[in-house]
């Protein structure tokens, strides 16, 4: 059977041999760099882009509602300008 003493000792050499692991370097180093990445393009958070959706639909709304008001208008004055005619 294995020392709980000796086990434990492989563990930590282990442990330790993977922190120092030029593996976890590149990780670091690649987590920094896509960070700066992201940071220099203009990108928003999926709130913001829903908000903003949401903010769109409802102008497109008001703007079709005006758009068929202004008909309304319109053809309400072309019937009274053709009926003073």
């Amino acid at each position: 059977m294995f020392q709980s003493s000796a086990f434990s000792d492989f563990l930590d050499k282990i442990n330790n041999m993977m922190v120092s692991n030029p593996v976890a370097d590149m990780e670091k180093n690649a987590r920094a760099m896509m960070s700066g990445f992201f940071s220099n393009i203009d990108l928003v958070t999926r709130e913001e882009y829903e908000a903003q959706t949401a903010v769109l639909n409802s102008t497109r709304q008001r703007l079709h509602a005006l758009e068929r008001r202004l008909q309304a208008l319109e053809a309400a004055m072309r019937e009274s300008a053709s009926q003073t005619a």
